[in-house]
C-alpha cells in the first residue's frame, strides 16, 4: 500500500523533497485509514448491541499491541495510544450509528 516511489530521508537533498515525501506518506496513511473504516462498517454485521461494539477486551488488546508496535518502530507509545484511542472511539461512535440505523432507532 505504501507508494513505491518514496525516497529514503537520507536521499532527500532539500527541505521541499522531504516535505514531498512526508505528504506522500500522509496520503498513504489516510488511504489506509479509509480502508480500515470500510472494515469497521462491515463488522457491524456481526455485532448486536453497543456492548459488542465497544468490546472492551478487544479495545484494550488493540491499544496494547499498538503501543508495542510504536515502541518497535521508534515512536512514543503514549502518543500512538492517544492517536489510536481517538481513532477507535470515533469508529465506535460510527458503528453505533450504523447499528441504530439498522435497528430503526434514531
Amino acid at each position: 500500500m505504501i507508494e513505491q516511489n518514496i525516497r529514503t530521508p537520507e536521499k532527500c537533498e532539500t527541505i521541499s523533497e522531504i516535505r514531498e515525501q512526508i505528504d506522500k506518506i500522509d496520503l498513504d496513511i489516510i488511504k489506509a485509514l479509509g480502508i480500515r473504516f470500510k472494515f469497521v462498517k462491515e463488522i457491524v454485521k456481526f455485532k448486536s448491541d453497543k456492548k459488542s461494539i465497544k468490546a472492551e477486551d478487544r479495545y484494550n488488546a488493540v491499544l496494547a499491541q499498538r503501543r508495542i508496535w510504536a515502541q518497535e518502530n521508534g515512536l512514543h507509545p503514549d502518543a500512538i495510544e492517544k492517536m489510536y484511542r481517538d481513532l477507535i472511539d470515533h469508529f465506535i461512535n460510527e458503528e453505533i450509528k450504523i447499528l441504530e440505523n439498522k435497528s430503526g432507532k434514531s
